[in-house]
């Protein structure tokens, strides 16, 4: 599998790198992390080996920034994305083999927690609709999990064991063609520095007609948000609504994107004014105020590369 090249994206992963890392390594396979400027001691971590080579960025390039430079600094034909909490526990020798014979654009494995258990609802999911957006951004899919929106945009009406072309799987283990990348020129580094890029480079993979496949014999221990964990509250969310109202700009109509961008506005004030309780008023009034002007940005302008906070772009991830 010279053709093939394991890719981690890192920042802060000093807990879970090591064994993701040596994971790979046990199916001999080529390794690149790129550590996204870790404050802590990822770097020390990652097992010293022939195979593996390391890019430590002096700042955050965000997780798109991540996959693309390490992309652009190899030559394999083949790219594993592994999120630095995951694990190989099955070969994957059979991904690449259906990805080749089979002629696929991408395909991933089963996602599972310690237990053995499948991570249903995040394994795959189809690809995002206003609808699935606007639930998830009022709090209806915590509420009431089983309705019809969330059951289709998770795929809970589909049998995760079962092989299957799929829309959008998770990010934490998805094996794509260098060729597909060059063609969508990359990953969009607007989504930064993480969250929903992964889910638009899906989309634009099977806009321009190609197909994703996903094979449940291939499993991956995938622990999950250890990066998250290391953002403030605030950052949280300013990250995660400006990642979908970009999506949402990219891909959606603008009636369709004016709804989203509404219900956003409409539902950030209460979310952060109660699921903030820990920040202070006045940043959470700045929180509101900076999501509302990404609200406007996507109901008029459509997307925009301007969703970062400025001082704070170098605390976050992804895993």
């Amino acid at each position: 599998m010279e053709d093939l090249l394991a890719v981690l994206v890192t920042y802060n992963s000093a807990r879970y790198i090591g064994r993701a890392v040596e994971s790979c390594l046990r199916q001999n396979l080529n390794v690149l992390v790129v550590d996204n400027g870790s404050t802590d001691c990822t770097l020390a971590t990652i097992p010293v080996n022939a195979k593996v080579r390391v890019l430590a960025n002096d700042n955050n390039l965000g997780f798109a920034g991540g996959v693309n430079l390490a992309v652009r600094e190899s030559d394999a034909q083949y790219l594993l994305l592994l999120n630095p909490d995951a694990e190989l526990i099955d070969s994957i020798g059979p991904l690449l083999e259906t990805l080749v014979e089979k002629r696929h654009n991408a395909i991933t494995g089963l996602l599972v927690d310690e237990a053995g258990n499948p991570q249903k609802g995040f394994s795959f999911r189809r690809l995002p609709t206003p609808a699935a957006l606007a639930f998830e951004v009022l709090g209806i899919n915590r509420i009431w999990p089983v309705n019809p929106v969330n059951r289709w945009y998770r795929c809970l009406d589909l049998d995760p064991l079962q092989p299957q072309v799929v829309e959008q799987p998770a990010g934490a283990c998805f094996l794509f063609r260098r060729a597909d990348w060059e063609r969508l020129d990359g990953f969009d580094e607007g989504f930064y520095p993480v969250w929903y890029e992964d889910v638009d480079f899906c989309q634009r993979l099977l806009a321009s007609g190609g197909t994703i496949w996903f094979n449940p014999s291939v499993r991956v221990l995938h622990h999950g948000g250890h990066s998250v964990q290391n953002i403030s509250v605030g950052c949280r969310q300013r990250f995660w609504y400006g990642s979908l109202l970009r999506y949402a700009a990219k891909h959606f109509r603008p009636p369709s994107r004016g709804i989203v961008a509404v219900v956003v506005a409409v539902a950030i004030v209460p979310r952060i004014l109660i699921g903030s309780k820990g920040e202070r008023f006045w940043s959470q009034i700045s929180t509101i105020k900076f999501i509302w002007r990404m609200a406007r940005q996507c109901l008029r302008a459509g997307p925009s590369t301007d969703y970062g906070v400025p001082g704070e772009h170098d605390k976050a991830g992804k895993s």
